[in-house]
């Protein structure tokens, strides 16, 4: 039998898809799950390690790969611990059972009379043998069945901060990012992207870029127009010069910008009730009318359109031989970016073998598999050679799919007391997922350009089971009475979106704990005492005093310049998942500025607590970019922010102090870290923010210009 629940084990339950044995004492891991930077791989290596009994040095992770490794889906939603970690558990838990019984039938001795020191498997009687060296006669050609993981008791690797796998090659300049990768006979492929969206190309005059030295080709597919090197830079500068030689027709479809808020909540949408309890009324939409001394606080939230925003670029690289295709990218699905191509191309799918390769981290759905199907298009025309496409810093910014724009309105009924009577919840935003390969996926960039395009496909948004889109944290985790929470998913789509760290939980938190936040200054409350008080959830509670607690929540705030505020803000991811409590302290001079972050974090059983540091950290200073400096900027024809000019992120002298506690759970299943963080700490910001200058803010991001509108607003 399968693990239950473990869809990564369900779908892939062979015990040789995820382990081998080698008679030179490795052990071979083959996860699904892809590196980006999170340091799964070097957890995934601690797990398998402590169920097999070895040295972690002796495992080595393999990358994903296309009919060699289980297909595990997606590396995304902060579940790669409880997916590939709760399968590699079972997994080599049986592997290590499988070993046991074959040496017990060997020697006629009790296997519970052997014990296993680094793979090396011994007897009572001092008789040894091994896991290489019976790495040819025990058969792992069979399901996982049987074993469960060992007690947590007598774990070794598990529960200590072994360095990460892939920082010393990344420290030292090795070369192990796709980018660097120079297989024989690479040449180098640029593709030129239309003006705006819903662009045709009319003409070209290609004479120039063919005349640039190095030009292999150029390759035009209805307006989908790219050029083709043998060194780079030559691919660069037939870029430009084929770029020159384009006439296009170029309509203007996108909405305007600065009334982003009014396009959301008018446009075309389809409405789901994600939540709803408490007796039916008689009101408007079923509610019953408020009581006489119940008072109804109402308030808008919004964020723009964000962009993955890579310090790298996207990139791919493909090559044709014989019919049969493979491509080496840093998606995040490699089994899906499979599936895209074959459905796109009418390949059969053992034609086509898909590696990943670490490249840009992105921590959601970047450009990094329209990068990979551009190499694909453009490598049509030079069989037998590789071919790299590297995105242009502007493409990045402004063709790679983006996370959605968003606004949350959110309705309190609250008694004399403060109490809440009612909570209503409602969120407008385009879908959270795009991702290649399932059943209503966008096709890739570059297949909506073609000369028999695909059409655009609306996202959608993951059902809530799964963790949501749109709606994801949108369910308050606090105890009020009568709760409706509903989204409103357009069916309309001027802007690619895609998956972004954390979905919808980066807004739906904000506007939550913006509006408890003002439930508690309005009846004097402490927040964090007033908190403490809807929360039923002993884990939920844990961390938000832990937090409390570090930040010397109790002791008055320094602020002589009157500039500065403190504030909290706590959340469990999707409802499901991590818990997180972060106190933020902010200075409001001329701009918003981080000054401290102090965060609580309840992953279940840490497996290793300097990733999880990381991990926390990196996804709370993501959150304090967004909130405080990134828009996407766009007129009515394409995105203007295509620099670091247009589109600022944080920067490392604004990077504040953070401060991390761990609350460790060994009794309970691991849960996932990445993405815990993201709304709490934008939450805390904005409550901080509050606290420093008496104004909610309500529109992301906390720019100069949105707060001194909130200013003006409550004047």
């Amino acid at each position: 039998m399968t693990a239950p629940g473990n869809p990564s084990l369900g779908n892939n339950p062979r015990l040789d898809r995820w382990v081998s044995m080698c008679a030179d004492g490795r052990v071979l891991v083959r996860s699904g799950k892809v590196e980006l930077g999170q340091g799964v791989l070097t957890v995934l290596a601690q797990i398998a390690a402590d169920e097999l009994e070895v040295d972690p040095a002796r495992v080595v992770m393999v990358p994903a790969l296309t009919d060699a490794s289980p297909d595990e889906s997606y590396t995304a939603g902060s579940l790669s611990v409880q997916h590939s970690g709760g399968a590699l558990r079972q997994v080599c838990a049986r592997v290590r059972t499988l070993f046991l019984d074959a040496v017990a039938a060997r020697w006629d001795v009790p296997a519970d009379d052997l014990r296993i020191d680094d793979g090396t498997i011994c007897a009572p009687d001092g008789r040894r043998s091994s896991y290489w060296e019976l790495s040819g006669e025990v058969a792992l050609d069979q399901d996982a069945a049987g074993a469960g993981a060992r007690p947590a008791g007598v774990r070794r690797s598990v529960g200590r901060s072994l360095p990460r796998l892939d920082v010393p090659d990344k420290v030292a300049g090795r070369r192990r990012f796709l980018h660097d990768l120079r297989p024989p006979g690479l040449l180098f492929g640029r593709v030129v992207r239309p003006p705006s969206r819903g662009a045709r190309l009319l003409t070209v005059d290609d004479a120039r870029a063919r005349a640039v030295p190095g030009v292999v080709a150029v390759v035009r597919d209805g307006s989908f127009l790219g050029v083709l090197a043998e060194r780079e830079e030559s691919a660069l500068r037939g870029l430009e010069a084929l770029r020159a030689g384009c006439t296009w027709d170029q309509p203007g479809t996108l909405p305007d910008e600065l009334d982003l808020a009014a396009f959301l909540v008018g446009a075309p949408a389809q409405t789901v009730v994600l939540h709803e309890d408490g007796p039916d009324g008689d009101g408007p939409d079923g509610d019953e009318p408020p009581a006489a001394d119940v008072r109804t606080i109402r308030a808008r939230f919004t964020r723009p359109f964000l962009a993955h925003a890579s310090i790298a670029p996207s990139a791919g690289i493909a090559q044709w031989d014989d019919g049969r295709l493979r491509v080496w990218t840093h998606s995040q699905g490699v089994y899906n970016l499979r599936t895209e191509i074959v459905r796109s191309l009418g390949l059969p799918p053992e034609d086509v073998v898909v590696q990943h390769v670490e490249g840009a981290g992105c921590y959601g759905h970047n450009a990094a598999d329209d990068a990979a199907y551009d190499a694909v298009l453009l490598a049509r025309t030079v069989p037998g050679r590789p071919v790299q496409v590297v995105w242009t810093r502007a493409d990045e910014l402004s063709w790679g799919p983006l996370g959605p724009a968003m606004v949350v309105e959110v309705e309190a009924d609250v008694d004399a007391s403060g109490q809440v009577r009612r909570w209503r919840h409602d969120v407008w935003s385009n879908g959270h997922s795009a991702r290649p390969g399932g059943p209503s996926a966008s096709p890739p960039l570059a297949a909506m350009h073609v000369a028999d395009p695909a059409a655009p496909v609306p996202s959608t948004d993951p059902p809530l089971k799964n963790g949501g889109g749109s709606g994801r944290n949108a369910v308050p985790g606090y105890a009020f009475p009568r709760q409706r929470v509903r989204s409103h998913v357009l069916t309309t789509m001027p802007l690619r979106t895609s998956a972004l760290r954390a979905l919808g939980a980066h807004l739906n938190v904000y506007a939550i704990e913006s509006v408890v936040d003002e439930l508690a200054l309005a009846c004097g409350a402490d927040p964090v005492e007033y908190r403490l008080g809807l929360l039923t959830d002993p884990r939920a509670r844990e961390v938000l005093v832990a937090a409390a607690e570090r930040a010397g929540w109790s002791s008055p705030l320094e602020d002589p310049a009157g500039t500065r505020g403190r504030g909290v803000g706590v959340a469990r991811y999707k409802n499901t998942g991590a818990y997180c409590a972060v106190v933020a302290e902010v200075e409001a001079e001329s701009s918003v500025r981080v000054a401290r972050l102090t965060i609580a974090t309840d992953v279940g059983l840490v497996v290793n607590p300097d990733g999880v540091v990381n991990q926390i950290e990196g996804g709370a200073l993501q959150a304090v970019s967004w909130t405080t400096k990134e828009r996407v900027r766009f007129d009515t024809h394409q995105v203007t922010s295509q620099d670091w000019e247009q589109y600022p992120i944080l920067t490392f002298s604004e990077v504040p102090p953070v401060d991390v506690v761990l609350l460790d759970r060994p009794d309970q299943p691991s849960l996932g870290a990445g993405e815990t963080s993201i709304g709490p700490t934008a939450a805390a910001i904005g409550n901080a923010l509050r606290a420093a200058i008496g104004v909610r803010v309500g529109s992301l991001p906390l720019s100069a210009e949105n707060v001194v509108a909130a200013m003006d607003a409550s004047s």
